[in-house]
């Protein structure tokens, strides 16, 4: 392995300049800095924290990597992890950011679950050609130390497009997710599948966030544009809450004007009135099974990719359209009253 000593050498500088340099302290200069960076590329330099604690290049820690910690999907989905992690002996730690990035090369933790997307997945399979252990849950690809865990997503927003439209809808909203999200791309693309084959639904994209105020920007645009009795496909429940929070404080009712569905089915929606129909699937078999086929591969045992299935759920949300009259503000207008 190349040490900073092998650095200090070609830069002809001491072994505390190049700890400098490399902790990015500010008791060298930016020339020096630059300088010796350039060098420590050059010979491929890896900084190595289990080496320097460590005999054997194992920790028996397990990172499990996620761009966000709040929301129940998250809290099962450890909980599952952390079960299998202790049945064999291994401690799991949670990371987030760009920071936490390096304690996989640095052999920090003997592999990684990754579920963030601040990994590109050109930086994951250089991990990868270097023997690094990889299980993802949140993209498709194909490498000997890689495995993918993932949802069946094109599977539950077909379930969710066919119980809409079996229920009487011609008028579909959609609620994305972020940009670059992989699951709200997979439920878009299945949307699409279902749309194309029923030319005479329409469906209107709306861009979310999987946040609450997606949910509550998507019933804003909603109730200003309201012409009749629709949908609302809401690609993740904590979007559809939100959607339902702020239709409450409008004349639009839940189940009759605007139906809605969500998907995770997270313990919330059993408390929201009218019951929230959605998509359900085991958040902590996700996460054990992700664990399980760290675990394996670490021990060079053969795998294959797994996904994990899913059943919708149904709700008072969705009882098909129905003709109310509904008064709502007009542009230009005090009020205006719509009869369908």
């Amino acid at each position: 392995m190349v040490s900073i000593k092998d650095i200090a050498k070609k830069a002809g500088v001491s072994i505390s300049t190049v700890s400098y340099a490399l902790n990015g302290s500010n008791k060298v200069t930016d020339e020096t800095r630059s300088k010796i960076l350039v060098i420590a590329k050059e010979l491929n330099y890896v900084p190595n924290a289990a080496a320097r604690t460590l005999k054997k290049r194992e920790s028996r820690i397990l990172g499990v990597f996620l761009t966000d910690f709040s929301g129940d999907v998250y809290g099962d989905l450890l909980t599952g992890m952390k079960a299998i992690c202790n049945a064999q002996g291994y401690d799991l730690i949670v990371c987030s950011g760009k920071q936490s990035h390096r304690m996989l090369p640095e052999r920090m933790i003997d592999g990684a679950i990754i579920l963030d997307h601040t990994f590109s997945s050109e930086e994951l399979m250089q991990y990868a050609d270097r023997g690094h252990k990889i299980v993802v849950l949140d993209r498709e690809l194909k490498h000997p130390n890689i495995n993918q865990v993932l949802l069946d997503n094109k599977a539950g927003a077909t379930l969710a497009m066919e119980y809409l439209i079996e229920h009487g809808h011609k008028k579909i909203y959609v609620v994305t997710g972020p940009e670059g999200s992989f699951d709200s791309l997979q439920r878009l693309k299945a949307v699409r599948q279902v749309a194309e084959r029923q030319a005479d639904v329409e469906w209107i994209e709306i861009m979310g966030d999987f946040e609450k105020s997606g949910g509550e920007r998507a019933a804003d645009y909603i109730i200003q544009t309201y012409e009749g009795p629709a949908a609302v496909f809401c690609l993740n429940d904590e979007m559809a809450i939100g959607l339902c929070d702020r239709l409450a404080d409008s004349e639009l009712e839940i189940g009759k004007q605007i139906d809605v569905i969500g998907f995770d089915h997270i313990e919330l929606t059993n408390y929201v009135q009218p019951r929230l129909a959605s998509i359900d699937y085991s958040k902590r078999k996700w996460g054990a099974l992700a664990a399980e086929q760290l675990i394996k591969i670490i021990a060079g045992e053969p795998v294959d990719h797994e996904r994990i299935y899913v059943t919708l759920v149904e709700g008072e949300s969705v009882t098909g359209p129905n003709s109310v009259e509904v008064r709502l503000p007009m542009p230009n207008a005090n009020e205006r009253a719509v009869s369908y």
